[in-house]
């Protein structure tokens, strides 16, 4: 009914109003379009809030389990590879400030279009533009940071978690996410791939991440893994099918599936993805830090 009385309301403003406006003034047709766009624009967030964080059955795992890790409270959070926003979005809500950094200028537009829509406002939740590489330049520390799935698109990645580490406050955390190098998806064997956008490596393991984290203040002190063979079963279909449909054809196949979803459960055998929690402490840095 809530539903059903929003979408009727929209529809009202856009043709009684947005007609009203065309034929009563010449400048009415501006109105008439800003007020219909603002109803199909309505719809379009409407639709994006009801199956936020999107399609892809990989992020929705991460959007599901993750947030256990992410602190609440007035902090200050870094999203390093925010994509659309969703763990900015858990951390925001849990009262952090939130600041999240992406290559694509139209991650940034979109995330923060969303974000003011859902009445977040830039105090709350900023996004910019960044190359992580260049992550110094931003003069911040935070008691956060998050960076999930995207330090296997980086050649530096010992530079950017030592990055990580320096940025971060005396007993802050960061979490990272990342592919699975064992799991047969990604095991292909690659070293020293060119940066352009696909991933450098086949991923991590424990012992890859430690050697990560050994050089820098900061300890591991949970795991978790992420992806069950039959949330990749479900996912792998549904891709091939938005592959082929597109995502608007494919809804009703995603919302079949979901109950299954529901199934999937954190730490499989041989999980897709690898995340790891990590604090810093109070110690000195350990010898041999590059």
């Amino acid at each position: 009914m809530i539903l059903r009385d929003y979408l009727i309301r929209a529809r009202h403003r856009a043709s009684f109003s947005g007609l009203a406006a065309l034929f009563a003034d010449p400048g009415g047709r501006v109105a008439a379009i800003r007020t219909a766009g603002g109803y199909w624009r309505d719809r379009r967030y409407l639709a994006k809030r009801l199956l936020y964080p999107g399609l892809d059955l990989h992020t929705r795992c991460r959007y599901r389990n993750l947030r256990r890790w992410i602190v609440g409270g007035p902090i200050e959070t870094l999203d390093a590879g925010s994509g659309n926003g969703a763990l900015s979005l858990i951390a925001a809500r849990k009262g952090n400030r939130v600041l999240g950094v992406t290559l694509s200028e139209r991650d940034v537009h979109e995330t923060t279009s969303f974000f003011r829509h859902l009445g977040i406002g830039k105090e709350q939740a900023e996004f910019r533009r960044l190359n992580i590489y260049d992550l110094r330049s931003l003069k911040r520390s935070f008691d956060q940071i998050i960076c999930a799935e995207t330090l296997e698109h980086l050649s530096r990645d010992s530079e950017v978690v030592s990055m990580f580490s320096d940025l971060l406050r005396l007993g802050g955390r960061l979490i990272l996410c990342c592919p699975n190098a064992l799991h047969p998806a990604y095991a292909l064997g690659l070293r020293d791939v060119p940066e352009d956008g696909g991933h450098v490596r086949d991923g991590y393991t424990r012992e890859s991440f430690r050697e990560l984290l050994a050089l820098t203040e900061l300890e591991p002190v949970d795991w978790m893994g992420l992806g069950s063979p039959l949330l990749c079963r479900l996912d792998n279909s549904l891709r091939r099918a938005r592959g082929r449909f597109g995502d608007v054809l494919c809804i009703p196949a995603f919302l079949a599936m979901w109950p299954l979803t529901l199934l999937d459960r954190p730490d499989p055998p041989m999980p897709l993805s690898l995340a790891v929690l990590a604090m810093k402490g109070d110690a000195p840095r350990k010898a041999g830090r590059a």
